[in-house]
C-alpha cells in the first residue's frame, strides 16, 4: 500500500482541492445572490453594462488601429510596436528575429529579413516554429525568384497537421492555401479560386494584406481583368527603394497604364 510520507503528500493536495472547491461554491452563491438583487433592481447591472461596451469598444478600438497600422506598411513603426513585447516572451533569443524577419518579409524587404532571420537562436522554439518559418521561406523564396524553391516549401507546409482548435483549423488552413496561390501567382500559374483565396488572405491576414494584393493583382491581369487588377492595389505605400514592393507596384501600373 502507501508508505507514511506518500500519504501526508496527498493531505496538501486535497485541502487544495477543497479550499478550490469552497471559492467557487462561495462565487456562485453570491453571483445568485447578485442576480436575484438584480431582477427586482435592474439598474444594479447597469454599471456592468457599461464596462462590458466599454471594454468591447476598446477592443475594437485596439484592433482597428492596428490593423491601419498594418496597412501603412511602415516597417519601423510596427517593429518598435512588437518590440515592446520582445524581453517577456519566451524564448526571446529566437522568436524576437522571427518576427521581426516575418515583419520585414511581409513588406518585401527581402535582405534584411535574411539577416533578421539569420540572427535566430536555433533550438526548441526553433523547431516547434516550422509552420512560421515554412511560411516566411515560402515568401521570401517568391519575392527572390526561386519559385520552384517556394512551391515545394508551400507543399510542406500544407502537409503539416491542422491544429486541434476547428476555428485555429480555418484560420491556417486558409492563410496556407493562400501561400500556395501567391507561389502560383508569381509563376503565372493561377488555378480557379486562386483570386478569391488571395483576396480574402489580404483581408482577414492585416500583416500579409499588401503581399496577398500584388498576388491577386498578377492573377487579375492574367485573367484580363485590368480594373479589378487597379482596385487592388489602389491605396498601395510609396514603398522605399529596398522593397521588392517598389518594383512589383511599378511593373503592374506600367501594365495597367497607371
Amino acid at each position: 500500500m502507501w508508505d507514511d510520507r506518500e500519504i501526508d503528500d496527498d493531505r496538501p493536495r486535497s485541502r487544495r482541492g477543497l479550499l478550490r472547491a469552497a471559492i467557487f461554491v462561495l462565487s456562485a452563491a453570491l453571483f445568485g445572490a447578485f442576480l436575484h438583487a438584480a431582477w427586482d433592481r435592474p439598474y444594479l447591472l447597469v454599471p456592468f453594462a457599461v464596462i462590458g461596451v466599454g471594454f468591447g469598444v476598446f477592443r475594437w478600438w485596439s484592433h482597428r488601429r492596428l490593423v491601419r497600422m498594418l496597412r501603412r506598411g511602415d516597417v519601423g513603426e510596427i517593429i518598435a510596436h512588437w518590440s515592446q513585447s520582445f524581453d517577456r516572451i519566451p524564448h526571446a533569443e529566437t522568436m524576437a528575429p522571427l518576427m521581426t524577419a516575418t515583419a520585414f518579409a511581409a513588406y518585401g524587404r527581402v535582405d534584411d529579413a535574411r539577416r533578421a532571420l539569420a540572427c535566430a537562436a536555433r533550438g526548441p522554439a526553433w523547431d516547434a516554429a516550422l509552420e512560421h518559418r515554412l511560411f516566411l521561406d515560402v515568401i521570401l523564396s517568391t519575392f527572390e525568384g526561386e519559385g520552384d524553391h517556394a512551391a515545394q516549401q508551400a507543399s510542406k507546409l500544407n502537409a503539416l497537421p491542422m491544429p486541434d482548435r476547428r476555428d485555429v483549423q480555418e484560420r491556417v488552413g486558409t492563410l496556407r492555401q493562400a501561400a500556395s496561390a501567391l507561389v502560383r501567382a508569381f509563376q503565372h500559374r493561377a488555378q480557379p479560386g486562386d483570386l478569391t483565396r488571395l483576396e480574402a488572405a489580404s483581408e482577414n491576414s492585416p500583416l500579409v494584406h499588401w503581399a496577398m494584393r500584388y498576388a491577386a493583382a498578377i492573377v487579375a491581369i492574367d485573367a484580363g481583368e485590368r480594373d479589378k487588377a487597379r482596385a487592388l492595389i489602389d491605396g498601395a505605400p510609396r514603398w522605399p527603394t529596398e522593397s521588392a514592393f517598389r518594383n512589383f507596384h511599378d511593373e503592374i501600373t506600367g501594365l495597367l497604364g497607371a
